[in-house]
């Protein structure tokens, strides 16, 4: 877990300190619209929908954007159509990378995407390259404030997840994504606060990057697929040392 929840942690400092605020509300809305595009605009009987709903709502996204994207997704508004494309990956030090997009220009995605490989002395791979060393699990980041892990755990644990994790700045809840749900809904109901919520990618294990510039070229390459718009959530296996990453940061 270690490189997903650095990662994570990076990006929500970063989304924080940079006021992406903007750009995370487009990417849960392209979400939300294909979720209800592909599975109907009634999240009781769309699980993708309900997962990508929880998902807007830890962001305190307002509910008027939220039923515009779905009714978007059903048709009875107009928007734009696209394409879900899953890019995988080797990005420096061999690390694996997997990169969701959503995108209405193919050509465009590709060619971007590859181009930020190239630039970081990465390559894209060819489909399935990587994507076996993943796991789709959900998971829930849970504040450490006014919570215990032994709390945590056996309110969890109940409710049907697999796993919790302590890491640095906050509690890692780990389900499979068939009871992502009820999990999220439990530990809702318990007024546990969120700081994601999220249906993802988790890596079996990890490469471990201990060369400065390795590091700095491979987080580069992170946030270059992070920025870009067509970009939904990228996922690697990396794990670089506290203090690496401490002065990276």
């Amino acid at each position: 877990m270690s490189g997903h929840s650095k990662w994570s942690t990076i990006k929500h400092k970063k989304g924080a300190t940079d006021a992406k605020r903007g750009k995370i509300f487009t990417r849960l809305i392209k979400e939300i619209t294909v979720a209800a595009r592909m599975g109907g605009g009634d999240p009781d009987g769309n699980p993708r929908l309900r997962s990508a709903i929880a998902s807007a709502k830890t962001e305190n996204m307002p509910k008027d954007n939220i039923t515009r994207a779905i009714k978007k997704g059903t048709g009875e508004l107009e928007g734009a159509v696209y394409d879900e494309i899953l890019y995988e990956g080797y990005g420096p030090g061999g690390v694996a990378v997997l990169v969701e997009c959503m995108t209405d220009n193919r050509n465009r995605t590709v060619a971007d995407v590859r181009h930020f490989f190239a630039k970081s002395n990465g390559n894209l791979g060819e489909s399935g390259c990587v994507g076996w060393m993943f796991d789709k699990k959900g998971l829930l980041q849970v504040e450490k404030e006014g919570i215990s892990e032994e709390e945590l755990m056996e309110m969890a644990l109940e409710a049907g997840a697999e796993d919790v994790l302590e890491e640095e700045e906050a509690f890692q809840v780990i389900t499979a994504p068939e009871t992502f749900d009820a999990v999220h809904d439990a530990l809702e109901a318990k007024k546990v606060h969120f700081i994601e919520a999220s249906i993802t990618m988790i890596p079996q294990n990890s490469i471990e990057v201990t060369d400065e510039k390795v590091a700095i070229s491979l987080l580069k390459l992170l946030e270059n697929l992070e920025d870009h718009d067509d970009v939904q959530n990228v996922h690697s296996n990396f794990d670089i040392a506290d203090d690496l990453m401490e002065k990276l940061s």
